[in-house]
């Protein structure tokens, strides 16, 4: 079984603790986040195939990750755009997760971490020539460190239109949803800006904005958690919506509760909430919230 930590919020930046408590206590407790009801996940060594971590900052499980290696290989899937603060309120400089990376890059070999440039957003001056230039100077600074970058193109949803339509009347900005052909240019793009740099460009589950010289990204990578721990570790593809090629996993986290505030962000329905949820986070607690 394969662990994802997590995709629904920041485990690495934000509870640190509370993972490193249940690796020792050897399960967690996870709410069904599509219904009612709990369930158990193991995290005792032998039921363990691999972690993947998400986060926009390793730092306070940094100095853990040896410890963690001796459980089960794992990967880091790192997000770095350099957005505006009104897009992103509290992530970390984008020099200091270059940092973090090179960081993982030294320790843990070239297969560890995953550059995620995800989502790609339009808003304000974050137009074509904006996200050309500031993804070329990201490319460059993480030139040798990362051998894949995963993107994607941001998703309108109900609760992400509305976040964003609050954050530009507070900022005084504008954002859109550009036509498929403007996104596949755009992305087509960057991916040959990544293979400049070394760089495997891929999608994440959206097979319709292909464009060529993407692939298509395995988020939840089993090769990749193989490389990593000089073992083959077999899944089962399991992606959870259409287009996803990821392997199946089980994810740990739950939905608002990262402070990040990224404004675009599917996984959080107000930051208001996110926030008030990760002050009543109990890291000795068995489930991240409640």
């Amino acid at each position: 079984m394969i662990v994802s930590a997590s995709y629904r919020t920041d485990i690495p930046a934000f509870y640190a603790r509370w993972f490193l408590r249940r690796l020792k206590a050897g399960h967690c407790i996870v709410a069904n986040p599509y219904g009612s009801g709990t369930y158990n996940v193991s995290l005792r060594p032998g039921e363990v195939d691999g972690f993947v971590f998400w986060t926009r900052n390793i730092g306070p499980l940094l100095p853990h990750l040896d410890a963690v290696r001796q459980l089960a290989p794992f990967v880091v899937q790192f997000t770095v755009t350099g957005y505006p603060r009104a897009l992103e309120t509290s992530v970390i400089p984008p020099d200091d997760a270059v940092a973090q990376l090179c960081e993982l890059r030294r320790r843990f070999g070239p297969r560890v971490a995953v550059w995620r440039y995800d989502p790609v957003v339009f808003a304000g001056d974050l137009d074509i020539a904006a996200h050309l230039a500031g993804f070329a100077t990201l490319a460059r600074a993480l030139s040798g460190t990362v051998d894949e970058v995963v993107l994607s193109v941001m998703h309108p949803y109900r609760k992400t239109r509305r976040n964003l339509d609050r954050a530009a009347a507070r900022h005084g900005f504008a954002w859109r949803d550009p036509p498929p052909d403007e996104k596949r240019d755009l992305l087509r793009r960057l991916g040959a800006i990544a293979r400049e740099h070394g760089m495997a460009p891929t999608l994440c589950s959206q097979p319709e904005l292909l464009a060529q010289g993407l692939g298509e990204a395995s988020c939840i990578d089993a090769e990749r958690l193989g490389d990593v721990g000089q073992c083959p570790v077999n899944a089962r593809r399991g992606g959870n919506r259409p287009g996803c090629r990821c392997a199946a996993s089980r994810d740990i986290g739950a939905y608002d509760t990262c402070p990040h505030g990224c404004i675009y962000c599917y996984a959080v329905t107000d930051r208001d909430r996110a926030v008030a949820n990760f002050r009543r986070h109990d890291p000795e607690a068995a489930r991240l919230l409640g």
